[in-house]
């Protein structure tokens, strides 16, 4: 019976990248034939090709092409882990300019604001003022360009004589009387009674 110290080692060394992660930089054990190659991808190609070289060297067709095949397996794992990694890259570029774009975009809208807010009136009085009639001049007819109607000849005379009309001064306020306390009402034993002023 193994250990379980032995089955969760085996677990560990597995050559297959568990849920992406850094591939590139990730340290492998290879076990290749003529023992294990420990290293990252790069490192585990450069050993293989070394190999592949050595065993050509010594006329080993086999050896060479068996570790010519090792050599390719990690090259096929470290090229699709650096075109993840640019895939990812790429999308997050392509997030970036996004964001970039739209920051941009907020910030022309509010600079737009600020340009309409500064150039509006910010005082009511100094803001350009719709024509007022002027009503002294009803009887002229000529200067304003209206034509005068029943109506607006009553409300004209109105206003005029509401303007030629003097105003009685307002009559000042009286103070309010003060009330005196009230006097006890039990009759005065001795009859002397209070004496009127003169």
């Amino acid at each position: 019976m193994r250990s379980s110290k032995s089955r969760s080692r085996s677990k560990n060394n597995r050559n297959r990248p568990s849920g992406g992660g850094n591939v590139v930089n990730r340290v492998f054990d290879s076990s290749g034939p003529e023992g294990k190659v420990r290293g990252t991808p790069q490192q585990i190609i450069d050993k293989y090709n070394q190999l592949a070289r050595d065993a050509q060297l010594s006329n080993d067709r086999v050896a060479t092409e068996n570790f010519q095949q090792h050599a390719e397996h990690y090259l096929r794992m470290l090229s699709e882990a650096q075109r993840e990694q640019d895939a990812r890259r790429e999308e997050q570029e392509r997030q970036n300019r996004e964001r970039q774009a739209e920051r941009d975009r907020e910030r022309a809208e509010r600079q737009e604001r600020d340009v309409v807010a500064a150039e509006a009136p910010k005082d009511p009085a100094n803001a350009p003022q719709p024509d007022v009639l002027d009503l002294d001049d009803a009887g002229k007819e000529e200067d304003n360009g209206l034509v005068e109607t029943p109506e607006s000849k009553s409300q004209g005379d109105v206003a005029e004589a509401k303007l030629k009309k003097p105003r009685r001064p307002r009559a000042p306020r009286k103070p309010k009387a003060e009330t005196a306390p009230e006097a006890p009402t039990d009759p005065a034993p001795s009859g002397d009674a209070p004496e009127a002023a003169e």
